[in-house]
């Protein structure tokens, strides 16, 4: 299920920006806030929150966007939507922790503060392009099936 925000966040993230910010960016748009804004405060949520590799950057990119696309929401009607994000993402990936995620690609869960390099062979070992292409997709889907509900 390829859509054009799963598209765009992919292409973010090959562009350089981590995954909170491009599925973040994806949104930017409809969440109303200047982007320069959203990549700064998805900046430390990369890497499972500043590379503790805890959970998935793409997911919690997803679940922030709830709070700034439901604005008259509170926690009784967007926890079951974060919920939902992460179940679906969980059913297709099998986790939503970023360290598991990389180590059932075959990578290791490194945990050093200092982000590796982007090269090609950084991104061509990597499921991370598809992850945040999925958790964007995920959350269009959330978008659509909760609007106006």
């Amino acid at each position: 299920m390829s859509t054009e925000r799963g598209a765009r966040a992919r292409e973010l993230f090959l562009s350089g920006k981590n995954c909170t910010q491009a599925v973040m960016l994806a949104f930017s748009e409809e969440l109303g806030i200047d982007p320069g804004i959203v990549a700064r405060i998805a900046l430390p949520m990369g890497g499972g929150m500043g590379r503790l590799r805890e959970t998935c950057g793409a997911v919690s990119g997803a679940v922030m966007c709830l709070g700034l696309i439901f604005p008259e929401g509170d926690r009784a009607q967007i926890y079951p939507l974060v919920q939902e994000v992460a179940e679906k993402f969980r059913s297709m990936h099998g986790s939503i922790r970023c360290g598991e995620l990389l180590t059932g690609a075959g990578i290791a869960s490194d945990r050093s503060p200092t982000p590796e390099a982007r090269t090609a062979a950084y991104y061509k070992k990597r499921p991370c392009p598809e992850l945040i292409a999925s958790a964007a997709e995920i959350l269009e889907e959330v978008i659509r099936a909760h609007r106006g509900a």
